[in-house]
C-alpha cells in the first residue's frame, strides 16, 4: 500500500482510501452488515488507512458500521466523517451548521463510531443561514477539546475556502473530479496548493460511468442515487457521454488495467495532494 500526505495533517493516509457510503445508501443492493465489517477488516490487514463516512449515510447506519468494524484497528486508521444537517425523526429537512447541531452531532458521531476523537470532520455542505467563520470557530473549538483532530469543508468555493481557513486552517476538500469532470482545474487546484490543503475527491470513477459498466441501457434500482442526476437518467445524456466511457475503455485495454484503475491512476497522476476515496462493497473483481 502507498501512502501520502493529505494536508496538514501528520499521519500519511492511504494513496486510495475508502468511501463508505455504498455499503449503506446510493448504491442498492446493500450487504449484510456483518459481511461489510469483515470487508472493511479486511482492508485493514491489506493496509489501508483512510476511511471515509458521514452522520447522512444512511442515516447513522453507515458511521453505526464503520465504528463497529475499526474499533479493533481505532490507532491504525484516520476516520473521515461529517457534519451539517437538521435530521429529524429519521428525515433529512435540509442544511444546518449553527454551534448547537454541530456540537450535537459530534457527539452523535464519537458515540457511533466508537472513538472520542474523529481525525477529520468535514462541513458535509455548505449552510446559507450560518456564516463559514462561525462554523470554523466552532470546529476549532472541538479541536481545541480533542474532540476532532482535523478539519474540511465539502463542495466549497475558492472564497469560502480562504474564509474558513483563515479561521481555523483546513486539512481537506471534497469536491468532484475525475477524467469526466475537471472543474477544480480552473481556479480550486491551484489554492489548495497554495493553502496546503489536500483534495479528497468523491465521483472519482464518475459514479460507475468511467469503469464502462453503464450504457443507455442500464437499468437502475429505485433508490438508487444516480436515478436523481442528469447525466445518468436522461438517454440522450448518457449516448453523448458514451464516447469517454469508450476512449476510457480502449486506453486501459491497451494498458492491461480496467478503466477504474485508469481513472484513479489519472486522479494520483495530477496532482500530490490528491487522495481519492472509491468505494465498493467487493474484497475482489472478476
Amino acid at each position: 500500500m502507498k501512502y501520502r500526505k493529505l494536508g496538514n495533517m501528520e499521519k500519511e493516509v492511504s494513496a486510495i482510501g475508502l468511501g463508505c457510503m455504498g455499503m449503506s445508501q446510493g448504491y442498492p443492493p446493500f450487504p449484510e452488515k456483518s459481511e461489510m465489517i469483515r470487508f472493511l477488516g479486511q482492508a485493514v490487514e491489506l493496509g489501508e488507512n483512510f476511511f471515509d463516512t458521514s452522520e447522512l449515510y444512511g442515516l447513522y447506519a453507515n458511521e453505526e458500521l464503520v465504528g463497529e468494524a475499526l474499533e479493533p484497528y481505532r490507532k491504525q486508521v484516520v476516520l473521515a466523517t461529517k457534519f451539517g444537517w437538521d435530521i429529524r425523526d429519521g428525515r433529512v429537512l435540509g442544511t444546518d451548521s449553527r454551534p448547537e447541531t454541530i456540537r450535537k452531532a459530534v457527539e452523535g458521531s464519537l458515540k457511533r463510531l466508537r472513538t472520542d476523537y474523529i481525525d477529520l470532520y468535514y462541513q458535509h455542505g455548505i449552510d446559507p443561514n450560518v456564516p463559514i467563520e462561525e462554523v470554523a470557530g466552532t470546529v476549532k473549538e472541538l479541536a481545541e477539546e480533542g474532540k476532532i483532530l482535523h478539519w474540511g469543508l465539502s463542495e466549497a468555493g475558492v472564497k469560502t475556502v480562504r474564509r474558513a481557513h483563515t479561521v481555523f486552517p483546513l486539512t481537506a476538500l471534497q469536491s468532484e473530479y475525475s477524467m469526466w469532470y475537471r472543474k477544480p482545474e480552473e481556479e480550486m487546484l491551484v489554492v489548495l496548493e497554495e493553502l496546503n490543503i489536500g483534495l479528497v475527491p468523491f465521483s472519482r470513477l464518475g459514479k460507475g460511468f468511467l469503469t464502462g459498466a453503464i450504457t443507455q441501457d442500464v437499468f437502475f434500482e429505485k433508490n438508487d442515487i444516480r436515478l436523481s442526476i442528469p447525466r445518468f437518467n436522461d438517454p440522450h445524456n448518457l449516448e453523448a457521454n458514451q464516447a469517454l466511457a469508450n476512449a476510457v475503455r480502449e486506453y486501459a485495454q491497451k494498458k492491461d488495467v480496467t478503466p477504474a484503475q485508469l481513472a484513479l491512476a489519472w486522479l494520483l497522476a495530477q496532482k500530490p495532494c490528491i487522495v481519492p476515496i472509491p468505494g465498493t462493497k467487493k474484497s475482489f473483481f472478476n
